[in-house]
């Protein structure tokens, strides 16, 4: 019963469907009930709908920590079980359901229930485990880890050297806009990454100057990461598509 149980929820397509859709609506629920008039009017549909869909994730994750013992190696039964409460779905799917629990068990003020609502937004990460677009977006991210962590390095240090800088440079014509370098830092976020709200600008000659430099610098620099994750992940479409062709020999036409 146990392997059925584990090959229903991990292959079952009308299952996965089921909680793909359940997952989606629970989206679409979250941001209609952000609108006063809306909730106030279903107030009713909305509770209802949050307890069926808590029901149902509950129900999934009791299966799957109940048929975990399936997965994970060699291991004894408790430590797979362990290792499945602490994986990154594992926690997902429990952080999916705690906060409504929560709150029936301890009393808390309103400011922190609005918090515990928050992580209802995290059911939308139970779609990792279902849909293929962003399992593959993930596997593209870890392979491309220690090119992204070099760009983040970089980053890091020009972020530091222009605020530091433009700190220096602005802080005696502008001391209410760069009184501090962590206010620098702010408009080096935003000139580096291009975004330029305008709250922040230098005034002076030398700033301007070294905004110009930092800003091009910053077009070159942003450019880094997209071009790295642009590039791994069209290489895994193309080897995707390479290993889905069919072969046939020249001879015998046989499908290998």
């Amino acid at each position: 019963m146990k392997a059925r149980i584990h090959e229903f929820i991990h292959t079952n397509p009308h299952f996965q469907k089921f909680i793909y859709t359940l997952i989606i609506l629970n989206v679409f629920s979250l941001i209609l009930a952000s609108y006063k008039e809306i909730y106030s009017n279903f107030e009713l549909y909305f509770e209802n709908f949050e307890t069926f869909s808590v029901t149902i994730f509950t129900i999934e994750y009791i299966l799957r920590f109940f048929t975990a013992d399936l997965d994970y190696g060699k291991d004894s039964s408790f430590s797979k079980r362990l290792k499945f409460s602490f994986s990154a779905f594992g926690l997902i799917d429990l952080f999916a359901i705690l906060p409504f629990y929560l709150p029936l068990i301890f009393p808390f003020d309103l400011r922190v229930l609005r918090i515990l609502r928050l992580f209802r937004l995290l059911r939308i990460f139970k779609l990792g485990r279902l849909s293929k677009s962003l399992q593959t977006i993930t596997s593209v991210l870890k392979d491309s880890k220690s090119e992204l962590s070099i760009t983040l390095f970089v980053a890091f240090i020009l972020l530091i050297l222009s605020s530091t800088l433009m700190y220096y440079v602005e802080n005696e014509a502008q001391p209410d806009k760069f009184e501090n370098i962590g206010q620098s830092l702010w408009w080096s976020v935003a000139i580096l990454t291009t975004v330029g709200y305008g709250d922040i600008y230098p005034i002076t000659g030398l700033g301007k100057i070294l905004s110009s430099v930092i800003a091009i610098i910053g077009i070159g620099f942003v450019a880094l990461p997209t071009g790295i994750i642009s590039s791994a992940f069209i290489s895994r479409m193309q080897n995707e598509k390479l290993s889905k062709t069919e072969c046939k020999c020249p001879k015998c036409g046989t499908e290998f």
